[in-house]
């Protein structure tokens, strides 16, 4: 990942760095607080509060590395400058599942942004890479883990 861009709205980069610096402060500090009682106990060689403690600080600190890592790669979408004519990442689309008449509206995002149950797909996923490019009005199909699945484009936002 050291050299590879990753695309991500500016909201997604914020909620990373809040992550990151919640990780880095209050997360840290209660490990360490976690692991100062664990050793107080005495013995280390058979304490499991030791042990935990310890796999906890090992699993803040690689994602305190990986968050850092994500964000000096990250490349912001300027979202005020979409080309509202095509799906874009960053955009939002509505579209229209021909098969069951459902309505939906979508954010195309990076993929460490994506969360469907918010709404927000990848680029990179399926149905992310099927209306990319795409302009209102177009049908697409592509596969999904369901099978085969029919949309519309219907309406492109900001």
């Amino acid at each position: 990942m050291a050299d590879k861009k990753v695309l991500m709205t500016y909201e997604g980069i914020k909620e990373l760095e809040e992550e990151l610096a919640t990780l880095k402060g209050k997360t840290r500090m209660e490990v360490s607080d976690r692991l100062k009682s664990a050793i107080s106990f005495g013995d280390i060689t058979e304490n499991s509060e030791y042990d935990e403690a310890k796999n906890e600080q090992a699993q803040v600190e690689a994602r305190i590395s990986y968050l850092e890592n994500l964000l000096m790669n990250a490349e912001v979408i300027d979202s005020d400058n979409l080309d509202m004519t095509i799906v874009s990442v960053g955009g939002r689309v509505k579209i229209l599942d021909l098969e069951y008449n459902e309505e939906e509206t979508y954010q195309i995002v990076g993929p460490t942004e994506a969360n469907p149950f918010n709404m927000r797909i990848s680029y990179e996923s399926p149905i992310g890479k099927a209306i990319l490019g795409k302009t209102i009005g177009e049908t697409v199909e592509f596969e999904s883990p369901a099978g085969p699945v029919k949309v519309k484009i219907l309406e492109i936002l900001q």
